[in-house]
């Protein structure tokens, strides 16, 4: 599984920070990024979580 954020949609909420601090990470201004394009197996429901939780669908995963 590979994770994708669209920097452009991101509000800065978190959620997917605070569901997936493994792939995710925030900056200073609370924006999200993604640390770690390929997904561990172990983080395969913690990445689908924060995409159902992102209100901005911000996050992108792909197969």
């Amino acid at each position: 599984m590979k994770v994708k954020l669209d920097a452009e949609l991101c509000q800065g909420h978190g959620q997917c920070v605070i569901f997936c601090p493994a792939v995710f990470k925030a900056d200073e201004q609370g924006f999200a990024s993604v640390a770690h394009e390929d997904v561990p197996e172990s983080e395969y429901d913690n990445v689908r979580r924060a995409e159902t939780m992102c209100p901005e669908r911000a996050i992108l995963i792909e197969s």
